[in-house]
């Protein structure tokens, strides 16, 4: 049959079974088929009340959008399941994207809020569960309280990509991997030595603004560096050294950073050696210092002299990462020995005089033929007047 353009179509599907609203849709899921997937988008706010006999159901989104009318889009009573597959939207508008009492899974989709994202409660009666391995979630606060809650329940974000802010006293929030746009309260968060990679980059190498949970991890921006002589040379301390190379933890981490101190002796007996060669005019073979660089884990007295506002104690992680490190390398170019200047001639010693130059072979020979032939009509005319002169 032709639909006409003004009948209203189904919204979500069954099995085989369309329905006009997300609503009745889960209301006819069964223990065989409790899967939902939604044919268009829809404004709607649905709670997850199968048949009894059904303890979870799976929305499919099938790249639509589930928009709030009135109140939170979604809403997860207590001892029910559900399961948010993506792609998709589930926009909460003014309202939250989803409140939950029972156990919320989300492997996928976008989740978008003007106010708090998703309220989780843990009461006398029931904890709330909530479980992240993926999705975009955007709101100015992402996770929160429900009015009533004395908790927050257990929430474990295990993936995904979160642009908002997470309130600071969710004792049971966990974080062990994902990436998010605002660091400011999630320390306390971090599962074992997990940190924050700040400024993460994407594949070509451009950063995303966003900072990225990960194990416990030390990167350097350069790990070979070289050192001129001839520009001026200075003793490294540890500092210097992690500036020069460009070597730093995770942005969130309850560790530090520390230079082996006998390879770091080594490469300043280097650079003195080098100073000195410098003052004597005298050469310097270039040289190359491997330095280790260990990530320890803080002591509470190293955490409160690192901020003293902080004190010691809850953000303070153990693991069995401590111990990791990475290795740089300085080099010293060489300097090469100045040649020696040409002497000036000693002070009141005259010059030694120059020989005159010798002439050549023809022209000496050239020169005594011709005094030769000289003598020769000179004594022709000696014999002429003398011839004359005598008496007849």
């Amino acid at each position: 049959m032709m639909a006409f353009a003004d009948e209203p179509q189904p919204v979500a599907q069954v099995g085989n079974t369309t329905y006009m609203s997300v609503q009745d849709a889960i209301g006819h899921t069964s223990l065989k088929n409790n899967t939902v997937t939604l044919l268009t988008d829809t404004t709607e706010s649905v709670t997850v009340t199968p048949p009894k006999v059904v303890r979870g159901v799976t929305l499919e989104l099938n790249g639509h959008a589930l928009n709030a009318s009135n109140t939170t889009a979604i809403t997860v009573p207590a001892n029910m399941q559900l399961t948010i597959v993506g792609p998709g939207t589930v926009a909460g508008g003014t309202q939250p994207a989803v409140d939950c009492r029972g156990a919320l899974h989300v492997e996928g989709g976008t989740f978008t809020s003007d106010a708090t994202l998703m309220r989780f409660a843990e009461t006398d009666e029931t904890s709330a569960q909530g479980s992240f391995s993926g999705g975009t979630f955007t709101a100015p606060t992402l996770f929160n309280l429900l009015d009533d809650a004395k908790n927050l329940g257990y929430v474990t974000v295990r993936g995904g990509e979160y642009r908002g802010m997470i309130p600071a006293g969710l004792n049971t929030l966990t974080l062990l991997s994902g990436s998010f746009s605002d660091t400011s309260n999630l320390a306390p968060y971090l599962a074992d030595s997990l940190g924050l990679i700040p400024d993460g980059t994407s594949g070509d190498g451009t950063g995303d603004g966003m900072f990225h949970v990960g194990d416990l991890a030390i990167s350097s921006k350069q790990t070979s560096v070289e050192l001129d002589p001839a520009n001026g040379l200075q003793q490294l301390s540890a500092d210097d050294l992690l500036t020069l190379t460009g070597t730093q933890l995770n942005g969130i981490a309850d560790y530090r950073l520390v230079a082996d101190s006998d390879q770091l002796q080594a490469l300043n007996d280097q650079i003195d050696r080098a100073m000195q060669a410098m003052e004597k005019r005298k050469a310097f073979e270039a040289v190359s210092q491997n330095i280790t660089i260990t990530a320890v884990r803080n002591t509470s007295d190293d955490a409160i002299d690192a901020n003293p506002s902080r004190g010691a104690g809850p953000q303070l992680r153990t693991s069995d990462h401590d111990g990791i490190s990475t290795q740089v390398t300085v080099t010293i170019k060489a300097v090469a020995e100045p040649e020696e200047p040409d002497k000036p001639d000693e002070p009141g010693k005259p010059a030694e005089p120059k020989q005159p130059d010798m002439p050549r072979t023809g022209s000496a020979i050239q020169a005594l033929a011709v005094a030769s032939f000289l003598l020769l009509v000179a004594a022709a005319v000696c014999a002429f007047v003398t011839s004359r002169l005598r008496p007849s």
